[in-house]
């Protein structure tokens, strides 16, 4: 099965990366009341989760992440209609991140082959009709080693987690606190130097969603907020170093594992909806 896909991997990324088409950005915002906005921001959201779904089956060892990125955007484009958002984003020189081991998050795609036991974060944003989608999940190049599938979904559990709390009403200091005690109590650690983040007609805006913090603390959660919740976890200690070309790449100091996922959330009048929910994700359907 692997040289099928490699062999289909090739085929895919033989032609390289197909040109962007240019765009007209909407006016920013982080917050909805009309519907064709709440509309345009589910379409984005399963777009972007799509694309997750889609590259699944080219996560494997021989495949490079510069292909993934390659697969990524001609589909994104060709078949979706819609941008790349991390393309030029502030000079970022690739359409997706892809976060290899101890890459904690904004990995640069490149040519280095993935080998068994790799484990990648894979963070897709893309923009359909000026509105942005951005979610990103672990992804496991050959069978996971227990260490690292047993870090992959105790993050995913400090994701969920945090979700159930998301209402009107709900401040971020209890989402951070929630966050950081889930990845505590199994001893792993909590990045601090990066966050989740309003989304919406805009890549990054506000809110900030730290991933750990005080209960009681913080901004309010309010109907209509479209924003991601990202947790990073190490399993190691939680301070980073940069690298890559204008240290883009957060690797951990330590030179352990990190994991992350992420999903780009609607605030609704009674809780949340889940805008790039993946169809396994049944628990939020």
């Amino acid at each position: 099965m692997s040289n099928e896909i490699l062999q289909k991997v090739a085929t895919l990324t033989q032609n390289g990366r197909i040109d962007a088409p240019s765009w007209t950005p909407r006016p920013a915002s982080t917050r909805f009341t009309d519907v064709s906005d709440i509309e345009g921001m589910r379409t984005a959201g399963k777009l972007a989760a799509d694309v997750l779904v889609m590259l699944e089956e080219f996560v494997v060892p021989g495949v490079t992440t510069e292909q993934i990125d390659i697969i990524a955007h001609n589909y994104i484009i060709e078949v979706q209609g819609a941008i790349p958002a991390p393309l030029n984003y502030h000079g970022f020189p690739k359409s997706c991140c892809t976060s290899v081991n101890d890459v904690i998050c904004h990995g640069i795609p490149n040519d280095k082959a993935l080998k068994k036991g790799d484990v990648v974060n894979i963070d897709i944003t893309i923009i359909k009709d000026g509105y942005y989608g951005d979610t990103s999940k672990m992804f496991f190049a050959g069978p996971a080693l227990p260490h690292a599938e047993r870090l992959a979904q105790i993050t995913q559990e400090c994701l969920y987690l945090a979700i159930d709390m998301v209402k009107p009403g709900t401040r971020l200091g209890d989402i951070g606190a929630a966050i950081s005690a889930h990845a505590h109590k199994h001893h792993y650690s909590v990045v601090e130097e990066y966050c989740g983040h309003g989304v919406g007609t805009t890549f990054h805006g506000e809110p900030q969603v730290a991933h750990y913090g005080k209960a009681g603390t913080g901004v309010m959660l309010e109907e209509g907020m479209t924003l991601t919740i990202e947790p990073m976890i190490n399993a190691g200690k939680k301070q980073v170093k940069h690298t890559g070309p204008d240290n883009w790449i957060a690797k951990t100091k330590d030179g352990r594992l990190s994991a992350q996922y992420e999903h780009t959330l609607l605030v609704t009048a009674d809780g949340v909806e889940v805008l790039t929910r993946r169809p396994e994700e049944t628990r939020f359907s």
